[in-house]
């Protein structure tokens, strides 16, 4: 009776979390508040709820956190060594005589960069290119910013800084093979999303006989031919090599700025070297502090499992197949930071899943992830770079949300049939 009424406040607060966020309250304040609340509200003795929810959890982190760290640093390098611009303008070497094509493969090598790139400072310096290109192409403004953010997105299901965020509910979940397999597979799925989306509007897209002015024509980044892999480098190392990701991320930097001549001298080395690292933990300061804040949440989540597995077990469906249907149906709760957004109130909620132990870990996994990628990142208002996009290009956001949340709906529905299909 006591672990049912404790069950209910737990849940009560989480509620109260979700209804937080939504309104714009601030995410990383909720959820060292939530720790603390649910620390109390669960009856964790003070000494056990020092070391093992607010102290352990988050030096146990650290792991991943300087995974995420180089993950950022190697997308800043790709940037700055202008490998990520020069990938960009040899795609749009085409887009006056096939502009269609054009349009899909401009998506195609921007999902390919940001496999590995991250933030919102690579995606500044992509889209200043590319936009320009897609509406000169005669997409207009709202449909290329959506074609761009929905491409962004599908990198997101293998960008390791993503999914390193999600394994602090998830453990079992390894960034092999596996969970590749599905990830790419993700990825193409939301890819050919993508390339619907731009069919279905081709008649906008008109071919440009026009003269292209230098800027178009010439590419002025003098990067080796061969650099263009790079992106995808260090995914390549953990498939066929099984090396970690960390060193993986070493060896593709050192390769990068070797290859594009920034190892010539020393000083010209140690600049590039210093200013992308300072951009690059800039881009994910204020992540790397949220995320030891969930760490300490999740951990009370944990603790707290057997007091509200009871009640949810009344909720939340035994079977696999009733809860993809449930997600499929309920995606769009993951915009505005909703509840089936991890890196929003959805946090509560994927711990709370990860607490019940009922589904197979690779499954909840995915679930979690889905939503998060194919809603959130990909079509709402409320990721950065998206409202970056919106904002520059002068878009009204309602716009942009009714023109993109039905496809990034229909990229999660067909990724969780594929995950009930790969994991159940």
């Amino acid at each position: 009776m006591i672990n049912t009424i404790i069950g209910i406040l737990l849940i009560l607060t989480f509620l109260g979390f979700v209804f937080f966020v939504m309104r714009g309250g601030n995410i990383m304040l909720g959820f060292l508040v939530m720790a603390i609340l649910w620390t109390i509200i669960g009856g964790i003795p003070l000494k056990t709820a020092i070391v093992e929810v607010f102290s352990k959890p988050a030096l146990d982190y650290g792991a991943t956190i300087m995974v995420i760290i180089f993950g950022s640093w190697f997308g800043r390098i790709l940037v700055d060594t202008g490998i990520a611009g020069s990938i960009s303008y040899e795609t749009v070497k085409v887009s006056y005589k096939h502009p269609v094509i054009a349009s899909i493969l401009i998506c195609l090598v921007t999902s390919l960069i940001f496999t590995s790139s991250y933030g919102v400072g690579a995606v500044i310096a992509l889209a200043v290119i590319l936009i320009p290109v897609l509406t000169s192409l005669g997409l207009p403004k709202h449909i290329a910013v959506v074609a761009f953010s929905l491409s962004i997105g599908s990198a997101m299901y293998v960008n390791i800084v993503i999914i390193k965020q999600l394994q602090i509910f998830f453990p079992k979940v390894v960034y092999g093979a596996k969970y590749l397999a599905f990830g790419f597979s993700a990825m193409f799925i939301q890819l050919a999303v993508v390339t619907l989306f731009i069919l279905l509007h081709s008649r906008t897209i008109q071919k440009n006989e026009a003269k292209q002015d230098a800027s178009q024509s010439q590419n002025k980044f003098n990067v080796p031919k061969i650099s263009y892999v790079m992106p995808v480098f260090p995914v390549f190392m953990n498939l066929v090599f099984g090396w970690e990701p960390i060193p993986a991320l070493m060896l593709a930097i050192a390769i990068v700025l070797l290859i594009t001549g920034n190892l010539k001298t020393y000083n010209q080395a140690l600049n590039i070297i210093n200013s992308s690292i300072k951009i690059a933990i800039t881009d994910i300061s204020g992540l790397i502090i949220m995320l030891l804040f969930l760490t300490m949440f999740s951990a009370t989540a944990v603790k707290n499992a057997a007091k509200f597995s009871g009640v949810l077990n009344s909720i939340v469906p035994n079977s696999p197949t009733v809860l993809a249907i449930a997600i499929i149906i309920l995606a769009p709760l993951a915009l505005f930071r909703g509840p089936l957004m991890v890196w929003g109130s959805g946090s509560a909620t994927v711990a709370v899943l990860a607490g019940t132990g009922i589904f197979n870990q690779y499954f909840a996994f995915a679930l979690m992830l889905i939503p998060s990628v194919s809603i959130a990142i990909s079509t709402c208002i409320t990721q950065s770079w998206n409202l970056w996009l919106v904002e520059d290009s002068k878009i009204p956001v309602k716009k942009f949300l009714i023109t993109g949340v039905p496809y990034g709906w229909l990229s999660a529905a067909l990724n969780v049939i594929l995950a009930l299909y790969m994991f159940k």
